[in-house]
């Protein structure tokens, strides 16, 4: 994956994460202690920097009632509709 691709990638799941917290209703704080993870990673998650480990992001996302897909072929990873 290019480097401009892998960072649109992780931005969406950033943006798609910060979108249903805020749908939800709940503040930075409260899903990290759903989450089990730290409010600065949190921050970091969703602003789309830094690395970020895939069982934390599996566990926001778990949190947040979403789920990732993988397709082959599907390019970079998009944020639907239904997220917001």
């Amino acid at each position: 994956m290019y480097d401009h691709e892998h960072h649109r990638a992780i931005a969406a799941i950033g943006d798609a994460v910060r979108a249903r917290r805020r749908r939800l209703g709940l503040r930075q704080h409260d899903l990290a202690v759903l989450a089990g993870c730290s409010v600065p990673w949190l921050v970091k998650l969703e602003a789309g920097r830094g690395t970020v480990q895939v069982d934390k992001v599996v566990d926001v996302l778990d949190a947040l009632g979403l789920h990732l897909e993988i397709r082959t072929g599907a390019g970079p990873i998009s944020v639907g509709d239904d997220v917001a």
